[in-house]
């Protein structure tokens, strides 16, 4: 409860008293429309720092994607130097593909993303509102992830070379 000024029904305010302690106080309390504005202002901030977050959680993203790439390259080049039978180049030929599909789809993807980023800064500074895409990045890098992956599936499971069982 606000203490009472001396009118019955008046409340004090604390930003007030807070002005009246300024060297120089404004004359006027604040209107509607000033205050409006301020929080549109703000609006548009707090949007942009989203907008940076979300594009560095890409960027985070596409690195890791671009790491994992060439490690498992790497991987199979170190088991094919310590055991070079077929299945061992096979499986180090397939790596490759695999981890250069990676490499080559984290660059699309940031390319993307910084385009999105641009395209929707834009927008905002022109103060229009930003447009959803059809097609979200998130759900084409996973559609493409997964076409990757089923395509690795098929070249590593679709020609393996045939390794003779030991004889007994």
């Amino acid at each position: 409860m606000l203490p009472h000024s001396g009118c019955p029904g008046q409340a004090q305010f604390p930003f007030r008293e807070r002005m009246s302690a300024m060297p120089n106080p404004p004359t006027t309390a604040p209107t509607t429309v000033d205050l409006a504005h301020d929080r549109t202002v703000m609006a548009k901030f707090r949007t942009q720092l989203a907008l940076d977050r979300t594009t560095l959680a890409w960027i985070r993203t596409t690195l890791t994607m671009t790491t994992f790439g060439i490690g498992i390259i790497g991987f199979f080049r170190s088991l094919r130097e310590k055991s070079p039978t077929p299945l061992a180049v096979h499986l180090h030929e397939n790596a490759i593909r695999f981890g250069v599909a990676l490499v080559v789809l984290s660059i699309v993807a940031t390319m993307l993303v910084a385009f999105s980023h641009v395209s929707t800064l834009r927008r905002l500074r022109r103060d229009e509102t930003p447009v959803l895409s059809v097609w979200p990045l998130s759900i084409t890098l996973a559609l493409m992830l997964s076409v990757i992956g089923l395509a690795s599936l098929w070249m590593l499971l679709g020609d393996v070379p045939y390794i003779a069982p030991a004889p007994r």
